[in-house]
Formats: structure tokens, sequence, C-alpha cells
């Protein structure tokens, strides 16, 4: 299983992004991808911008990422996180995926890969 940041998301919707070759081969996999929902909603805030967030929500959808349901305790674990590190919210909620469902995270992130290697986490892309 590999949870996906942001990054990875925003890098394969974009055909002039530097990570776009390094994203398809993370998303390009047998295993199964989860993703935050506060991770999508970071992803489709450029293409807001621009009237597309439908069209690249839909080629999210396409990619078949099982969307995270938040268990009770979830907003304990993220504060957490950001009080002891130095990630923002949505770093924490991706960080605090891949340690529930004890998976690999996938991202371009050099901070947010040092702090999750740090808690024992595998990390793809950084």
């Amino acid at each position: 299983m590999i949870v996906v940041d942001a990054g990875v998301l925003i890098a394969h919707l974009s055909i002039d992004d530097v990570h776009q070759d390094a994203a398809f081969g993370i998303l390009d996999t047998e295993e199964d991808l989860v993703i935050h929902p506060l991770t999508l909603a970071e992803a489709l805030v450029h293409p807001a911008r621009h009237g597309t967030e439908l069209t690249d929500l839909a080629k999210i959808d396409s990619l078949g990422l099982m969307r995270r349901e938040e268990p009770v305790d979830e907003p304990v674990h993220i504060a957490r996180l950001r009080a002891t590190s130095s990630l923002n919210l949505p770093d924490c909620a991706v960080l605090a995926t891949a340690e529930a469902f004890g998976a690999t995270l996938a991202t371009f992130d050099r901070r947010l890969a040092d702090v999750a290697r740090a808690r024992g986490v595998a990390v793809v892309g950084a």
C-alpha cells in the first residue's frame, strides 16, 4: 500500500512538472494507492484557480486511489504530528495516513520524507 502526497498528484497532472515521469512511475503500480481528503483538496487548488478542478478530479479518480476515511482519533494524531514536527497540516495528514496503514509514503517533499523516515515510515520519490 502506498499513501500518495499532493506533490505526486500535482506532478502527474502537470505536463511540464519536473517530477511528472517519477509521479507516473509511482502511480503505475499494482499496489493499493491511498489518499487523504485534505491531500486531494491540496492537489485541486491550482486547477480550481483555472476552473479545471472537476476535470482534474476525474483524472485523479481514474487512478483508482482509495480515499481515506477519517477515524475518530485522527485529528488528535494530526495535531500531535503538527505540534512535534516542522510539517504543515496537509503533510501531517498524509503522514498520519501512512502511519495508520503501515504504508509507504510517496512524496517529492524532502522535509516530509525526512520526518517520515525518522518515524519509521518507508518513502518513495524523495
